[in-house]
């Protein structure tokens, strides 16, 4: 800029084009729809309707099963509020269609049923796929039935031709990209601390896969320019300077300020305010405090701000985010989160579970105006709290170094002061190391509450050094708030000082699919003739990363060239799925080792996504290449060459999107929906969880040879979505006051609470240290009332080689909102608990077993390349790796978990014992009137059954459970343990190798036994909740069942009620539904005692 003329007029860079957001819903085909014509068919066409469009396909007529293949399109006025809209879809019989004399034209047209799918089921196009959905009623005496196939998908595309692109003036030097700073190492590090006793007992030495911590580039956030509004000058607090006593003028109201120390001892000196500044140029984009990334749009961490738990994003024409987007973060691989295309709700919470905690907050921005130095910093004093910044650089080349740094210092006990000065970090000395610095009186701190929005940063003078010397601004904001405010997860918080490892994060499990590999058959393959009496052994090895699997001994056609399996093999993807399919074809005939026969590979991302079972995938042929041939006779001694055809292999490959992928233990699932994002239904309520804090925390290390210490830190598990609070260190009681929330898609489900000591803040470069588990907590959902918030104490159990032993407690603070109605309620708990495709493609239980085993180990590896990484051994232990390992005192505990089911019915029996035995006159004269009043009339069996259990039920209501019930040591045997069994449970298998093996085989087998021993007592607890008020909204729907059973049997005549049970249970398969029946999945969701194990 020319010194006296003005400044050159900028031209902003031109803008993204208008986007205008599309929605494309292809009205593919309809089945077994109701005949209305008359004649047993039906001329169908569909009527789509979304947010007051509506638009209509072509009548097929006469067809019960009519095809459309017509495409509707919609526009979108409003896209970041399109997962609050709906689509609605309904089928009318046109009665044009009909025979002469069925109705005419003036009549309306009969309806044939409806769905609606809600705006967080539409994928982006390219994830599309068919969706049969069931047709609906629209009033109770609708006779509807059939299924509707549907393909739903959404684009963008530039409203008006981009405008052409303007030449751009050369940006100044303070526009200039920032370069990417990596994270500064704490200067000074404490001594690594040892564990204690109790430490090295919980945390057991097992094989772990090596965790690799990816670091991922800083994220720059935008940062506008801001304009300071004058300010008068008034009385700044003491600070500390280099230099002796000064005596700079100042011209306020206020008069000189207080005394100034410095490293040359005290000082007097005048602080003011500057005078009205120009307007700065716009700052550059800096990365986040301590390198560390900040939250992408897909996922945003919900902790008591204003803000919600998904966030709505500005898509681009290619299908990708914004411009804005990839200027600000690095762009999120689709699939790692959340689906690019997947359409989130936000969440909306009062935020009110915990206590707020006032911080004081510092945002250092820049400085301008010091003398040229290396690696300045800048240090934050309030009282006895100190903090110092990373170092500054100089990316704009003006002599300015920037940092965009916040800083949060406890404010419990307020602090009538706070010095913000600059350093020379390659100083020879201190006292030439003090660049200057200002002070505030924190009297005059502004404020803030949410939702208010960020404090504008603003020019302050830098004074010290020589007497009445100015030394330069800096750009600074501070205020006060709570650890609502936004900027609080990414600050340097003085109780964590090693901000790496101890910020408070949110993670995202990954998109997990079921790979389906069905091997069908083998050709022109060259397979030598086995010995004589040994038959073709040939068989396929699929490999997928760490997974493998192996068909069985195939079935060979007479020529010995051609083999056939039908067999299929299961294995677990995570997207961005890109992995690579391993086909391996071996001889196995030989007695030495197997020969490869030939090998192909797949990658993953182009295996086709079905849906459900109606979507039919075609197979394919693969070529085999490079045979190695056996080295004895009957063979080529030496390997084919590269791309030499050794045969071809038919396979059909699939990636299951209707399943879901279960990585937690079925009896404490999370979460039951499908993979596919068109089969999620909408939710049912919020989840809140507010960590308030733990008490009474046994010593984990030891600091300094003696004096014990914990570092300790939550983790909340619920759905995909992960939780970690900050780490408070060196404090027995910490108090982390964070909340969360969770949408909820089935109450069902079970949230995990577990806390954990911190030793990964003391590793050093290359190290690896896990952290020590503490204990762990649950609670399920469905025991919640709804809208209402329960606060309590839980103890941390930890089962150890010694015995059971209490860590501590957590304080947890839990409140379930759900605005559903009886009818919605009764809808959900009648509906099957897991998705379509687990009823009508079961998995094998050992073969879900090894699938959850690899989904909890691909979890694991992804949650632990994130920053901060999620230990290995945290993952295993929220999700219960090792839940079906052989454990004496789990049996039995499960034993006596059966004996106390099977106590009512021994129960019951005592009674009759002393009834008929005449112990109590009165209660058996009773009886037998009541018996022979049955005898008399046998129609009031049933609904007097009914009557009584509903009697039992408004009874317990009385002893309802007040408050959601953590881990059960008695329930668990925990506290009758032997010490024998503690060992074997706990134990390594000895060292001999058969002994290992046999070993090995029989604590499978007693883990088979153990499960299906927790299964039966599971049924019984189940029964036993009916009326124990323990799932309230379940026991509430039970006795008004048994009251509306009782009332309507009473008015029916009892042989017509007989008639009609007799009947409808045996009637013809053509009227019974694959799925299970409403009383049984009702009955497998009522809760048992399995979330209250340990």
């Amino acid at each position: 800029m020319a010194a006296g003329g003005p400044p050159p007029t900028e031209m902003p860079p031109p803008g993204p084009p208008p986007m205008v957001r599309k929605l494309a819903v292809e009205v593919v085909d309809a089945r077994d729809l109701v005949p209305k014509d008359g004649l047993g068919t039906s001329s169908a066409y569909a009527v789509a309707d979304f947010d007051g469009q509506r638009k209509r396909t072509r009548t097929v007529p006469r067809d019960i099963n009519p095809q459309w293949h017509e495409r509707l399109e919609f526009a979108v006025p409003d896209p970041p509020s399109m997962h609050a809209e709906s689509l609605d879809v309904s089928l009318y019989h046109d009665r044009r269609f009909n025979p002469s004399g069925g109705g005419g034209g003036g009549g309306k047209n009969n309806f044939l049923g409806r769905v609606r799918i809600y705006g967080s089921q539409f994928s982006r196009r390219g994830e599309e796929g068919i969706v049969y959905f069931p047709l609906e009623k629209r009033s109770l005496l609708s006779w509807i039935r059939g299924e509707v196939g549907l393909k739903i998908y959404y684009y963008d595309e530039p409203a008006v031709p981009p405008p052409p692109p303007e030449e751009r003036p050369p940006e100044g030097a303070d526009n200039a990209p920032p370069p990417e700073v990596p994270p500064e190492e704490p200067k000074d590090l404490p001594e690594v601390p040892e564990p204690t006793e109790a430490a090295v007992e919980v945390q057991q030495p097992h094989m772990q896969p090596p965790v690799i911590i990816v670091e991922e580039a800083p994220m720059h956030g935008p940062h506008g320019s801001m304009m300071p509004p004058p300010m008068h000058g008034h009385m700044m607090p003491p600070m500390h300077g280099p230099h002796g006593p000064m005596m700079p003028p100042m011209h306020g109201p206020h008069g000189p300020g207080p005394m100034m120390h410095g490293p040359h001892g005290p000082m007097m000196m005048h602080a003011r305010m500057m005078p009205p500044q120009p307007e700065p140029e716009p700052e550059p984009e800096q990365p986040g405090p301590d390198g560390a990334e900040q939250y992408p749009p897909e996922v945003r961490k919900t902790r008591m701000a204003s803000s919600t738990e998904h966030v709505r994003i500005p898509r681009h024409p290619s299908g990708g985010f914004g411009p804005d987007y990839y200027t600000a973060s690095p762009r999120v691989i689709s699939g790692r989160f959340v689906s690019t295309g997947e359409a989130v709700e936000p969440v909306q919470s009062t935020y009110d579970l915990v206590e707020p905690m006032r911080y004081l907050f510092v945002r250092i921005v820049r400085v301008r105006g010091i003398r040229a130095c290396e690696g300045p910093y800048v240090k934050i004093q309030a009282g006895p709290q100190c903090l110092r910044s990373r170092p500054g650089h100089d990316v704009s080349g003006t002599g300015s170094p920037e940092w965009n740094q916040v800083f949060a210092v406890s404010h419990a006990k307020p602090e009538p002061t706070l010095e913000i000065s600059v350093w020379d970090g390659q100083a020879p000395s201190p006292a030439d190391a003090f660049l200057g610095g200002v002070c505030f009186d924190l009297s005059d701190v502004p404020v803030r509450d949410q939702p208010d929005g960020p404090l504008a940063a603003q020019w302050y003078r830098l004074e010290g050094g020589e007497p009445g010397m100015v030394t330069g601004d800096i750009m600074v904001s501070v205020w006060i708030g709570t650890q609502a405010d936004d900027v609080f997860p990414e600050a340097w918080n003085t109780d964590a000082p090693y901000a790496a490892y101890t910020r408070a994060k949110v993670y995202q499990s990954p998109k997990l699919w079921y790979l389906r590999a069905s091997v069908i058959e083998a050709q022109d393959l060259r397979v030598p003739t086995p010995p004589p009496g040994l038959p073709f052994d040939v068989r396929v090895k699929v490999q997928l990363g760490f997974q493998s699997a192996r068909t069985r001994r195939s079935v060979a056609s007479s020529s010995g060239s051609a083999f056939a399996w039908a067999e299929d093999l299961m294995f677990v993807a995570s997207e961005p799925l890109d992995d690579t399919l391993v086909l391996l074809v071996e001889d196995r005939s030989m007695i030495k080792e197997p020969a490869l026969l030939g090998h192909a590979t797949i990658p993953v991302s182009s295996v086709e996504q079905r849906l459900d079972e109606r979507q039919i995938v075609a197979s394919r042929w693969f070529n085999l290449e490079g045979g190695m041939g056996h080295g004895d006779g009957g063979g080529d001694q030496q390997g084919q060459p590269p791309g030499f055809y050794s045969g071809r292999l038919h396979l059909r490959l699939s990636l299951e999107g209707g399943y879901h992928v279960l990585d937690e233990a079925a009896h404490v699932c999370s979460d039951y929906r499908p993979t596919a994002k068109q089969l999620w239904k909408p939710p049912v309520g919020v989840l809140e969880l507010g960590i308030v804090g733990a008490c009474g925390l046994l010593p984990m290390k030891t600091k300094g040879g003696s004096k014990g210490s914990t570092d300790a830190y939550c983790v909340a598990k619920y759905g995909k979505k992960w939780v970690r609070t900050r780490t408070v260190t060196d404090s027995f009681n910490p108090r982390w006051n964070e909340q969360y929330t969770w949408q909820v898609y089935d109450p069902c489900t079970v949230l995990t609470v577990a806390v954990f000591d911190n030793w990964r803040m003391f590793a050093g470069a290359g190290d690896d240290r896990q952290d020590y588990r503490i204990g762990k907590v649950r609670v399920r959902v469905s025991t919640l009332e709804s809208n209402r918030a329960y606060t309590a104490s839980y103890p941390l159990l930890v089962l150890l080689r010694s015995g059971l032993k209490k860590m501590g407690e957590v304080q947890l603070a839990v409140r379930f909102s759900s605005p559903a109605h009886l009818p919605d309620t009764w809808a959900t708990y009648t509906s099957p608990l897991l998705p379509r495709m687990h009823y009508l493609r079961p998995i094998g239980v050992a073969q879900q077993e090894a699938l959850r085993g690899a989904a909890v180990r691909t979890v694991a590896a992804w949650l632990a390349r994130s920053e901060p990484p999620l230990g290995p051994e945290v993952v295993r232990y929220m999700l219960d790796a090792d839940a079906h390992t052989w454990s004496v005192r789990r049996a039995k505990a499960n034993w006596f978990r059966i004996m106390g089911v099977l106590a009512w019915a021994v129960g019951l029996e005592r009674w009759l014992n002393g009834v008929r035995r005449w112990r109590n006159p009165s209660t058996t004269v009773l009886v037998h009137v009541l018996y022979l009043v049955l005898v008399w009339y046998p129609e009031l069996v049933v609904p007097t059954a009914s009557l009584y259990v509903f009697l039992i039920g408004v009874w317990y209501y009385r002893f309802r459970p007040r408050a959601p019930a953590g881990m059960d040591a008695r329930l668990s045997q925990a506290d009758t343990v032997e010490g024998d069994e503690l060992e074997e449970e706990f134990d390594a298998v000895p060292a001999p190798d058969v002994l290992r093996l046999r070993y090995e085989r029989l604590r499978t087998l007693a883990g088979r036994v153990q499960r299906v021993m927790g299964d039966v007592a599971a049924q019984g607890e189940r029964l036993q909740a009916l009326v124990s008020w323990r799932d309230p909204r379940a026991s509430r729907i039970f006795v008004g069942v048994c009251l509306a059973v009782a009332v309507a049997l009473y008015a029916m005549p009892p042989k017509m009620v007989a008639v009609a049970s007799g009947f409808y249970y045996l009637r013809h398969p053509m009227f019974r539904d694959p799925m299970p029946a409403a009383s049984v999945n009702f009955f497998r969701r009522l809760p048992s005692l399995s979330d209250r194990m340990l």
